[in-house]
C-alpha cells in the first residue's frame, strides 16, 4: 500500500482493514478487472479506492498537474455520488488528487469549469456524465480505470443505455471495476461484453448476510400503522432512524404526521431539488434531525452515522430492496434493527419475502404504551446527570424545595414535567381484532313530527339535523330516524324532548324561514325507500291508469258526455301537393309572371335606389328598405321555398297545385324540396354550369354546393 494512503487510513482512525478492503487491494490483482459482491456497509467506497490506485499512481506518491481525468466513479443516485467523492477525497488528500462532481441537479457550468481546470478523478451519475460526454466537456480518453459502484441498482433505474455509451467511450486498454451488494445474470451480462478475464471476489458467506441486523415483523392492524411506526420511535428514544414509504405521497403523509407528535424529522424523496436533500442528509448527520423518512432514493449506499433503526411502512417490493433499505443499519460492525410494519392483509408477502432473502424475523407487536412510559421512567432512572456534582445555587434551591415540598410531591413533579417534554404514546388495537359492529340503542318512546321541506327543495340530512337542534334547542341523542319525502321529511324525536322542542318553535313551528314543523298523530306511512306509498284507489306517480279490481273483469273506460264532445267536423287535411287558398283578409301576392311594382317612397315618388324586375324574375333583393323587408305587410312564407321566390298564389282560375302557365298536356312540376342538392339557391347572375372561384382559383361555394357564409 503507498505510503500516502497509509496516512489516511491512520489519520482516519483505521486499524484494521474490512474484508473486502484486503481481498481488493491484494498486490496480485493490482491490473485486473474486478467483479466485487460485498453486502452494505463492508467498505466497499475506501476499498475501490485502495483499488485503484495502484493504476493511478504507479510507483509514484502524489499525483502531479491537472489535466485529463484518469479514473471515473459512477453512482446511480445523487446522494451516493456524494457520499464517494466525500470518501474519496480525504483517502487521496495526501496524495494530493484533484477531484470533480458530475452529479444530476447540480450547476452543470460550474462543474464543467471544475473539468476545464484539471481532474484526476472524476465522480458522478451515469446521466450528468454523459451529457458532458456528448457536449465535449469531459474527456475519457485518458482515463485508466472506471467504477461501477451499486452497478445492479443503476441497471434497475434504467441507466443501462448510459453505462453502454460512457463505457464504450473509453478506452479499451483500462480497468472496470464493478462493485455491487448482489450479482444478477444482467451485471454477469454486462460484466462479459465490458471487461477482461474480471476476477470474481465475493465477502458475502452463506447464512452470514446482515448478521448485525436484528429483523422484526410487527403485525398491527390496519388503522395503526401510523401509530406503531411512531410507538416504536418513541421506543428507541434516542436512537436516529429511518422510515422507507413506497411513494412521495406516502412519504409527505408519515413526514407531516411524525413532526405534528414533536420528532425532529426530514424526508428524502425524488422530488426535492438536490440541495434539499443534500440539507435533509446533513441534518441527519449533525444530530438536527433524529427521523428521515424517504423513497428507496436513499437505500442504496447512503452512510448515516449511529443509525440504529430502519423501519419499513411500506414493504419493499422485492428482497434486493428489502436488503438494500436494512443495509442502511449495522455497519462497519454496528448492531441495528429492521423493522417491518405488516397489517393482517400483507402477512403473505412478508412471510415469502423474508423466506426468499433467507432471513430469520421475529414476528411481534409493537411497543404498546405501558412500555413506552415504562421505558421513559428507566431512561429518567438511569440518566447520568444523577451522579453530577451538585453546585452551591442547586443545593440552596433544593433546600428551598424541599422546605416547601415533600420528597415525594417533588419527585412526581418532576416524572410529569419529563412526560410533557414527549409526546403521548398511541394505545393500540390488538391486529387480530376485528371491528365491532354497531349497537343498535333503543330509542325509547317516540313521537313523529314533519318538515315542510323534502326533496324538492334539496332537504338532506347532514343540514336538517343541525337545523333542528341549533333552532329547536335539541341533543342529537333526541333525534331518532329522518325519513325523506318528496314534499316533507318525517323526524322522529324522543318523547320527553317534544314539548320543550314545540315550546321553543312557538305556535306556528317556525324553525327557519319556510321549514316549519308540525306534530303528526301516530307513524307516518313511507315506503322502505323513502317514497310514500300511494293510497288505494289513487293513480300513481306518472300513471294515468286507475289501479285494477282484484276480483272481476278490467273495468271499463268512462265515455266522456255528449255534451263535451266536439261537434264541428274536422278540417280536410292538406295534401302535400295541394296549398291553401289565401283569406280574404291576407292580400294577393302577385304572380310570378307579373312584374312587381317598384316601391315608392313616403312621399308617393318611386325610389331611386329600386328597380322592377324583369317579368318573369324575381329580383333577388327584397323591395323596400336596402337590405329590409317589402314594403306593408309581409308575406307568407312557407316552409322549404327557395328564399326570394314566390311562397304563395293568387286567388284565380288555376287549380291548387298547378304550375301558373303551364302547357296542356304537360305534367306539373313537383314541389320543390329542401333535401333535394339540385334546387339549391343560385344567385341572380350565376349558372349552375360555372362555380364560382374561391382562393388561388380553386372552385368555390356554388352549383351543386351549398353557399358558405363570410366576409365578402
Amino acid at each position: 500500500m503507498l505510503t500516502s494512503l497509509s496516512q489516511a487510513l491512520s489519520q482516519r482512525g483505521y486499524t484494521t482493514l474490512t474484508p473486502v478492503q484486503e481481498a481488493v487491494s491484494a498486490p496480485e490483482l493490482a491490473g485486473s478487472d474486478l467483479l466485487v459482491s460485498a453486502q452494505t456497509g463492508s467498505g466497499k467506497t475506501v476499498g475501490f479506492g485502495l483499488a485503484i490506485a495502484p493504476t493511478l499512481l504507479g510507483d509514484e506518491e502524489r499525483f502531479g498537474p491537472g489535466s485529463t481525468p484518469m479514473a471515473l466513479v459512477v453512482a446511480p443516485t445523487r446522494e451516493l455520488a456524494v457520499q464517494v467523492m466525500n470518501e474519496l477525497a480525504w483517502l487521496y488528500a495526501e496524495a494530493g488528487a484533484r477531484l470533480a462532481s458530475c452529479i444530476g441537479g447540480m450547476d452543470m457550468r460550474q462543474e464543467r469549469r471544475t473539468l476545464e481546470r484539471g481532474a484526476h478523478i472524476v465522480v458522478g451519475t451515469p446521466g450528468r456524465l454523459r451529457d458532458h460526454v456528448e457536449r465535449g466537456s469531459l474527456d475519457l480518453s485518458g482515463l485508466r480505470a472506471i467504477v461501477l459502484d451499486e452497478a445492479d441498482e443503476m441497471l434497475d433505474l434504467g441507466f443501462r443505455e448510459d453505462l453502454e455509451f460512457i463505457l464504450g467511450q473509453a478506452p479499451e486498454e483500462r480497468r472496470t471495476l464493478l462493485f455491487s451488494a448482489t450479482v444478477p445474470p444482467m451485471i454477469l451480462k454486462l460484466a462479459e461484453q465490458y471487461q477482461r478475464d474480471a476476477q470474481r471476489i465475493s465477502t458475502i458467506t452463506k447464512g452470514d448476510q446482515h448478521t448485525d441486523i436484528s429483523y422484526q415483523v410487527l403485525r398491527v392492524a390496519d388503522k395503526d400503522r401510523d401509530h406503531a411506526i411512531f410507538n416504536l420511535l418513541r421506543f428507541h428514544h434516542d436512537q436516529s432512524a429511518i422510515v422507507f414509504a413506497n411513494t412521495r405521497a406516502a412519504v409527505n403523509h408519515l413526514a407531516a404526521r411524525l413532526t405534528n407528535r414533536g420528532l425532529a424529522t426530514v424526508s428524502l424523496s425524488g422530488e426535492l431539488s438536490q440541495t434539499e436533500r443534500s440539507h435533509a442528509l446533513q441534518a441527519m448527520r449533525d444530530g438536527r434531525a433524529r427521523v428521515c423518512v424517504a423513497t428507496d432514493v436513499a437505500a442504496r449506499g447512503i452512510d448515516l452515522p449511529n443509525l440504529a433503526l430502519v423501519i419499513h411502512a411500506d414493504l419493499p417490493t422485492n428482497t434486493e430492496s428489502l436488503l438494500h433499505r436494512s443495509g442502511r443499519t449495522g455497519r462497519a460492525g454496528r448492531k441495528g434493527i429492521s423493522a417491518l410494519v405488516v397489517p393482517p392483509k400483507a402477512a403473505k408477502k412478508a412471510e415469502r419475502l423474508l423466506k426468499w432473502a433467507k432471513i430469520q424475523a421475529e414476528w411481534t407487536l409493537p411497543p404498546s404504551a405501558e412500555d413506552i412510559l415504562r421505558g421513559d421512567e428507566d431512561r429518567l432512572l438511569s440518566d447520568p446527570d444523577w451522579d453530577a456534582p451538585v453546585t452551591e445555587e442547586q443545593q440552596a434551591f433544593a433546600e428551598r424545595l424541599l422546605a416547601q415540598q415533600s420528597p415525594e410531591r417533588i419527585a412526581a413533579a418532576y416524572l410529569r414535567l419529563y412526560h410533557a417534554r414527549h409526546a403521548a404514546p398511541e394505545e393500540l388495537t390488538p391486529p387480530d381484532t376485528k371491528p365491532a359492529k354497531r349497537e343498535e340503542r333503543d330509542f325509547g318512546p317516540s313521537r313523529w313530527i314533519a318538515l315542510s321541506v323534502g326533496r324538492d327543495k334539496g332537504a338532506e340530512p347532514r343540514w336538517l339535523l343541525p337545523l333542528l337542534c341549533r333552532a329547536g334547542n335539541l341533543d342529537k341523542t333526541s333525534i331518532g330516524a329522518i325519513r325523506m319525502q318528496d314534499t316533507e321529511t318525517f323526524v322522529e324525536l324522543a318523547e320527553p324532548a317534544l314539548e320543550p322542542f314545540l315550546s321553543v318553535l312557538g305556535p306556528q313551528g317556525a324553525l327557519e324561514d319556510g321549514v316549519n314543523a308540525r306534530v303528526l298523530d301516530g307513524v307516518p306511512d313511507f315506503a322502505p325507500s323513502g317514497r310514500p306509498r300511494p293510497k288505494a284507489g289513487a293513480e300513481r306517480h306518472g300513471d294515468a291508469r286507475r289501479p285494477q279490481r282484484k276480483d272481476g273483469p278490467p273495468r271499463a273506460r268512462p265515455q266522456a258526455r255528449e255534451d263535451s264532445r266536439v261537434t264541428e267536423a274536422p278540417k280536410e287535411p292538406v295534401r302535400p301537393t295541394e296549398r291553401p287558398a289565401p283569406s280574404a283578409e291576407a292580400p294577393a301576392r302577385p304572380r310570378k309572371t307579373e312584374a312587381r311594382e317598384a316601391p315608392r317612397a313616403k312621399d308617393g315618388k318611386p325610389a331611386k335606389y329600386a328597380k322592377a324586375a324583369p317579368s318573369g324574375k324575381p329580383s333577388g333583393k327584397p323591395s323596400g328598405k336596402p337590405g329590409g323587408k317589402p314594403a306593408g305587410k309581409a308575406p307568407y312564407k312557407s316552409a322549404g321555398k327557395p328564399e326570394g321566390r314566390s311562397a304563395s298564389k293568387p286567388a284565380g282560375s288555376k287549380p291548387a297545385g298547378s304550375k301558373p302557365d303551364a302547357k296542356p298536356g304537360r305534367k306539373p312540376a313537383p314541389r320543390p324540396d329542401a333535401s333535394d342538392t339540385s334546387k339549391r339557391f343560385v344567385r341572380p347572375g350565376q349558372s349552375k354550369a360555372a362555380p364560382r372561384k374561391g382562393a388561388k382559383g380553386k372552385p368555390g361555394p356554388g352549383g351543386n354546393e351549398p353557399p358558405r357564409r363570410g366576409k365578402r
